[in-house]
Parts: C-alpha cells; structure tokens; sequence
C-alpha cells in the first residue's frame, strides 16, 4: 500500500533520481498551487510528528526533527528549486517515513493510512485549481 504515495519509490534514491521529482510530478498532476502543496506537506508533517512523539524509539531519537515547521534540510533555503519549495521540503519528509515509520506499520495501519491520505488528496484537489499555474517546458530543477 505504501507505493501509493509520491515519496515511497526507493528505487530512483539508489539511482542518483532525486524523489523530488516524482512528488512535483503528483503536485503537477493533481494541479496543486502553492498553498495545496504546503496543505498536503502539513498534513503529513503532523501526522509523523504524532506518530513520532507516541513511539517509545522515535521519541527518544527523533523528536528533535520536529522543533521547527518544515523539517528537513530544505527547509531554510530554496537555492535552485525555482518554485518547487515545497516538493524538496516533502522529499526530506517523505525520506523520513519511507525509511522510519512505513517499515514499523502493520497491513491494517497501512491500509488505514493509504485511504485517510486518498481522502485528503480528493479534498484538496477540490481546493487546487484556483491559484495553479501549469509547470513550464524548461526543468525546474535544473542545476546552473
């Protein structure tokens, strides 16, 4: 169940693909503006940081990640991100799940998961298209 969200392909990590770019490519699927990406990235930021605070092991070892809205790396700079903040913020997040927390669920939590998160999805893609403005032809994150 856990394939079913943008950050859990492991495979384009060990290949050098950045999984940034898959969760682009679901924003720009689902034509989510800025203030959508950022609603689904807080969506998943609370819901960790509650999954975090109530495992003994993660608590105790990862809890400070959680001091400071957006965590991760990406979260105090864009550099060359040329408007996909968000998606490099959630790649840093969604490391964090695919790698911590997916691992400890159990088929039923998983299932529960993939249809809260199918649910948000539908809500906020009845939100999204206000404020979208298509992706351009050039990579948006190109390196200059």
């Amino acid at each position: 169940m856990s394939g079913h969200f943008p950050f859990s392909a492991a495979r384009g990590t060990s290949y050098g693909l950045a999984p940034r770019m898959a969760i682009s490519a679901f924003f720009e699927k689902n034509q989510f503006d800025m203030a959508t990406q950022e609603a689904y990235y807080k969506w998943w930021y609370d819901w960790t940081k509650a999954y975090v605070e109530q495992d003994a092991d993660l608590k105790a070892t990862m809890v400070m990640r959680f001091k400071h809205y957006p965590m991760g790396q990406h979260s105090e700079h864009g550099f060359h991100l040329n408007g996909k903040y968000w998606a490099s913020c959630m790649d840093d997040l969604g490391a964090f799940i695919r790698n911590l927390i997916l691992p400890k669920l159990d088929h039923d939590a998983e299932h529960a998961l993939a249809e809260e998160h199918e649910k948000m999805v539908h809500d906020l893609k009845a939100q999204a298209t206000a404020n979208y403005t298509p992706a351009p032809d050039v990579g948006l994150f190109r390196h200059v």
